[in-house]
């Protein structure tokens, strides 16, 4: 059962947030599905929960921008934006820091993170109350509508989260403006809550990203699902492997295949959560380990394609493909 609670449970809210629950919550633009962002086996749960097909990227949320920041390199930019538009519903794309708290699995792999502080009262008191990065798409079941009251949260999700904490309807009724800064030029990646010419009128001119397939083909754009082949690991993957051989490095899942010179297990036990929790940071490891042994690829055992398994294997085919 999903508990539907007031503002006067936000206690509770944060409670079950810092215990790696999954927490719907209101801000000004729609209702967000909350993980703690720094809990990799959470962040899955978002994916699980939402039937999401791909990793994409989630937005990570904050209390105010210092704390933000804290976990992404702001340049002028970013410091002029958040000065005039935050709290608000304007999302900035920035490089991670090293010590970036953020599990990678909530900027799906790449070396940038979105972040941004939200301008509802309700949801700036569960961030500082739950005192984690919280992670949070739309509270909506992948490719339905997105929710602005706690009854569309409940009708797409009841049942698959802890709890949604309802106050009210939300008042943009839109997602956020996602801008990322992490080129010469801010480019547009998404329009949202504020206009671009509002941005415009502190930045400059404002880049419009690529299509997806133009991106895929010029390879010209490094932003948040814009590549076929984005943030893939140095060695090139093999898919679907039944064998390997004594020098590839084996990205396993269930019973590892033997004879590997390095491996890394996604879930010994074939659970598909655990198994997106690990698969950024296991492609990591091996694409390291694997290059120090002179490993010349790195191979991958095959994933159920149900559930989390598309996720999983929609990163790994993009890991895969020519670059």
């Amino acid at each position: 059962m999903t508990e539907r609670l007031t503002p006067a449970g936000l206690d509770r809210a944060a409670a079950l947030l810092r215990d790696g629950a999954l927490v719907a919550f209101p801000t000004e633009t729609v209702y967000g599905l909350g993980a703690d962002a720094r809990n990799a086996r959470a962040v899955a749960g978002i994916f699980g929960a939402k039937g999401r097909p791909h990793f994409n990227p989630l937005i990570c949320h904050y209390p105010e921008a210092e704390a933000a920041f804290a976990e992404v390199r702001a340049d002028d930019r970013a410091r002029r934006l958040a000065a005039w538009f935050w709290p608000g519903p304007l999302t900035l794309v920035l490089p991670r820091r090293p010590d970036c708290r953020v599990d990678l699995l909530a900027g799906a792999g790449l070396d940038t993170l979105a972040v941004r502080v939200p301008a509802h009262p309700t949801a700036l008191a569960l961030l500082r109350a739950a005192g984690v990065p919280v992670a949070a798409p739309s509270a909506n079941r992948s490719g339905q509508v997105s929710p602005t009251t706690a009854e569309h949260v409940l009708a797409g999700l009841g049942g698959r989260i802890a709890a949604v904490l309802d106050d009210g309807p939300c008042a943009v009724g839109v997602e956020s403006t996602v801008l990322d800064l992490t080129g010469a030029g801010p480019v547009l990646l998404r329009p949202g809550g504020v206009p671009v010419e509002a941005i415009e009128a502190e930045l400059g001119p404002v880049g419009r990203a690529l299509p997806l397939s133009a991106a895929a083909a010029t390879a010209s754009l490094r932003s948040p699902g814009m590549l076929l082949s984005h943030y893939a690991p140095g060695l090139p993957v093999r898919l679907g492997a039944t064998a390997v051989a004594p020098d590839e490095a084996l990205l396993a899942f269930g019973p590892a295949l033997p004879g590997a010179a390095v491996t890394w297990n996604l879930s010994e036990e074939g659970d598909l959560r655990e198994a997106a929790s690990r698969l950024f940071a296991g492609l990591r490891w091996l694409d390291e380990e694997g290059t120090a042994r002179g490993c010349p690829g790195i191979a991958a055992m095959p994933v159920p394609e149900t559930g989390l398994g598309a996720a999983i294997n929609d990163r790994l085919t993009r890991a895969a493909a020519p670059r």
